[in-house]
C-alpha cells in the first residue's frame, strides 16, 4: 500500500495530507501522471462518494499536470464546452471529474467530445486498502487504536470510502465522550452505530 503526497496545503481540516493509494485507485494515479497519453488530452474521473476524486484532482493540477473542472457534471454545458475548446487550444490537458453516477449530457457536440475522453473510475476498496484507510483516518484525527483493531474492524466495516470514514469518526467521538482509550467496547460500539447493532458482534472478538 502506498501514497501520494498533495504539493499544496490542505483547504481544511478534513482534507488528508496524503492520498492513500490502492488497487481501488492506482489506476486513476498512474493515468494522471501521463496525461499526454490521454485521449484528446482529456480525461473524466468519477467514483463514489469520498473516494478522493477532488483530492487527486487537487493534485493534479497542483503538480502541474494540467487543469481540473471539479464538478465539471454541473457546470453549465455551454461553458464546459468552451472551456474544453479553450484547453485544446492551448495544448492543455484536462481532468474533469464527475460525481454523478450517470452523467447525462444534452449538448451533442459536448456528449460526443467528452465520449471520447478517457474515462478513469475508482473502486470499491479491498481489505488491504480499508486497513490502510482506517490507520490513515486515525492517524489524521490523532486517534490511536489499540492492538487488534485492524483485525476486528475490516472484516466487519463497509466496503466503500464513505463507510470507513464514518466507522472511524464514530470511534473518535466514542472515545472521546467516554474518555476511553479506542478498544474493543469502542469499536463495536461505534460499528454499531453507523452499521447497525449486529455488525459488532459478528465473529468472535479478539480478546477472547
Amino acid at each position: 500500500m502506498s501514497q501520494i503526497a498533495l504539493p499544496l496545503t490542505p483547504r481544511n481540516k478534513d482534507d488528508p495530507a496524503r492520498i492513500v493509494l490502492g488497487t481501488a485507485n492506482l489506476h486513476v494515479a498512474e493515468a494522471l501522471r501521463d496525461p499526454e497519453r490521454w485521449p484528446f488530452r482529456t480525461a473524466v474521473l468519477a467514483g463514489p462518494p469520498r473516494s478522493g476524486k477532488s483530492l487527486l484532482a487537487r493534485w493534479f493540477e497542483g503538480a502541474g499536470k494540467g487543469e481540473a473542472i471539479d464538478p465539471a457534471d454541473t457546470l453549465d454545458e455551454t461553458e464546459l464546452f468552451h472551456r474544453w475548446n479553450r484547453a485544446q487550444e492551448d495544448g492543455r490537458p484536462l481532468l474533469l471529474v464527475s460525481g454523478a453516477q450517470v452523467w447525462e449530457i444534452a449538448l451533442p457536440d459536448l456528449r460526443s467530445r467528452i465520449g471520447a475522453a478517457l474515462h478513469l473510475e475508482i473502486g470499491a476498496p479491498d481489505d488491504e486498502m480499508i486497513a490502510a484507510l482506517i490507520e490513515s483516518h486515525a492517524a489524521r484525527r490523532g486517534l490511536a487504536l489499540g492492538e487488534g483493531a485492524l483485525t476486528y474492524l475490516v472484516p466487519r466495516a463497509e466496503r466503500s470510502f464513505a463507510g470507513v470514514e464514518r466507522l472511524v469518526a464514530a470511534i473518535d467521538r466514542l472515545s472521546l465522550e467516554r474518555k476511553a482509550a479506542a478498544t474493543l467496547s469502542v469499536w463495536r460500539d461505534a460499528l454499531a452505530a453507523v452499521q447497525g447493532p449486529e455488525q459488532g458482534k459478528l465473529g468472535l472478538d479478539p480478546a477472547k
